[in-house]
């Protein structure tokens, strides 16, 4: 690999000399969405209209899958490209300021560094998750602006803060600078992104990453939200939809911003969530896979993932398995940078129609620094657990998991076992413990 400064100037140089229509790139990530929590996705009870539009007008990826089945290590691989148990970023960091080990290594170069340096204006708005140590901030990590917080999660309305970690009870921040906020939390990182939107020069390009915590807990919402749910009996469901709905607002007030400002044709977006629904914690639902955030089932790994670029994509959906990896390196290339060798993949060849093939052989998945395995190759996919026997399922048949093809089909389990085998060779211990289990209340 190239050394730092030299690969950000390749990046810089190349892509100034690319053309001058390079897109402006708006990352969306939610937190803890089920599968089947939207309207796009089969659920009946939920409004995602603005959602759902986007997915409409874009090309949903009905085969995409997150590298990690919960949130820090997901962000981590989504921001750098890379399997993030490359760089033993395998665990949550525990939030403390004062620790610079527990966070995103910073010998890793971000999609923000690459963009940044490739003259766009880059922005980060909500949850950071990735080191709440200075030198992990979001400014020293490639972005121009950040508005936030630094841990896993955050109460929604400054009223509420009984029975949660320490870190859900920090000030957002601004910069840098504590900033206190009135109101509904979600509303107001949307109101923070269609206002980066709204500042931005039409003349330089610009990246803005906006991660949500909804519908992570606390479930904590209130009208108009709730009172769109009266037929929803299930309190916890009903909250849900309505953080679901919250989000929902807020993503269409930032598409209409994109519209006022003639930006629409020419963004490149992408909306997913950063894992499954965690079931029976904050009312998702997962159907009709199997399993629930924490697992290498379907049901932790494989999201809603929805790609728009009105001025090269076609609407419609692409089946081929892809990964939240494939984000960095798709959106390298729109800006016109050439970033060095990852596990990411341009998807815009793919996505386009061009290349017919698919994007990769193979997917991985480890946790715990060896606790879960999984691989897919096409449309068999295996999973092994420590001490249990490995499981086999041909997803095109089978999406729930339901029927273990390991004793019929030992051939394919072997071949799947070495190259997962091989893969794991690659890799590095986690090199930070997470943090203990919370003994608060998780509402």
């Amino acid at each position: 690999m190239l050394p730092r400064r030299a690969f950000l100037a390749a990046c810089a140089s190349t892509a100034f000399a690319a053309a001058a229509s390079r897109p402006n790139i708006l990352l969306v990530v939610v937190d803890d969405l089920g599968y089947r929590d939207l309207g796009f996705q089969g659920a009946t009870d939920a409004k995602s209209p603005h959602i759902d539009a986007l997915a409409k007008s874009g090309i949903r990826c009905t085969n995409a899958y997150v590298s990690h089945p919960f949130c820090s290590p997901t962000r981590a691989g989504m921001l750098t490209g890379r399997y993030q148990q490359r760089f033993g970023h395998e665990n949550n960091p525990v939030y403390n300021p004062n620790d610079e080990v527990s966070g995103l290594p910073t010998d890793q170069i971000t999609i923000a560094q690459t963009l940044q340096s490739a003259g766009y204006r880059t922005g980060h708005i909500g949850k950071w998750h990735l080191g709440a140590a200075p030198k992990f901030h979001p400014l020293k990590r490639g972005f121009d602006e950040s508005y936030g917080f630094l841990g896993g999660g955050h109460q929604y309305f400054t009223a509420q803060m009984e029975g949660r970690p320490a870190e859900y009870l920090t000030p957002l921040e601004r910069n840098g600078k504590p900033e206190k906020f009135e109101g509904y939390l979600t509303d107001r990182l949307s109101d923070e992104a269609a206002a980066f939107i709204q500042q931005r020069d039409a003349k330089q390009p610009w990246f803005l990453y906006v991660a949500y915590n909804a519908p992570h807990t606390p479930q904590q919402v209130g009208d108009p939200y709730l009172s769109r749910f009266p037929g929803v009996a299930s309190d916890q469901r009903k909250k849900l939809d309505a953080m679901v709905a919250a989000v929902d607002d807020g993503i269409g007030r930032i598409l209409a911003t994109l519209k006022q400002r003639n930006m629409d044709r020419d963004t490149l977006i992408f909306f997913l969530s950063d894992n499954g629904g965690p079931i029976g914690i904050n009312g998702s639902d997962n159907a009709p896979l199997r399993g629930a955030k924490g697992q290498l089932y379907e049901g932790g790994i494989r999201v809603p993932f929805v790609v728009r670029w009105p001025r090269r994509l076609k609407p419609g959906a692409y089946q081929q398995p892809i990964i939240s990896l494939d984000i960095f390196a798709t959106a390298a290339a729109a800006a016109g940078a050439k970033p060095a060798v990852l596990d990411s993949v341009d998807l815009l060849p793919f996505l386009s129609g061009k290349n017919k093939s698919a994007p990769h052989k193979h997917l991985f998945w480890r946790t715990g620094g060896g606790v879960q395995w999984a691989i897919r190759e096409g449309r068999y996919k295996l999973v092994r657990r420590r001490g249990v026997a490995p499981e086999l399922y041909d997803l095109e048949a089978d999406i729930a998991e339901s029927k273990d093809l390991a004793a019929a089909q030992p051939e394919i389990v072997q071949r799947l076992e070495a190259a997962l085998s091989a893969w794991d060779r690659e890799l590095i211990p986690p090199v930070f413990a997470g943090p203990p289990p919370n003994p608060g209340k998780k509402k």
